[in-house]
């Protein structure tokens, strides 16, 4: 299972940074989530994961069995300020894109 999150880790870093470096700001903004759900992934795995394990602290069952809550935490709220954040990234790139006529990153078109 280690393996598979990994991969899949890896496919979503290097596809968001292949995709933060096109030309286009609405492709920049899906690379920066792509790599915001990397990381988020990353955070949740490395928390870990126990199962078959009561979640709250009962008498007989000891407190290593349980699963850390902090990760869980920190990703719930990377979740809400990247949300966030890509709100105000499109509404950056639509005021971009009417300013300027053009969406991408340094203001040229595709015509010459």
């Amino acid at each position: 299972m280690e393996l598979v999150l990994a991969i899949a880790i890896g496919i979503m870093t290097s596809c968001g940074v292949w995709l933060i470096l096109r030309p286009r700001t609405y492709q920049v903004i899906i690379g920066l989530s792509l790599l915001s759900y990397a990381v988020n992934l990353f955070i949740f795995g490395v928390g870990g994961l126990k199962s078959d394990e009561p979640p709250l602290l009962v008498d007989g069952v000891a407190i290593e069995t349980l699963t850390d809550p902090v990760p869980q935490a920190l990703v719930l709220t990377a979740i809400v300020i990247g949300f966030a954040t890509t709100a105000l990234f499109l509404v950056v790139l639509l005021a971009s894109r009417g300013l300027t006529g053009s969406d991408h990153v340094d203001g040229r078109s595709d015509r010459r």
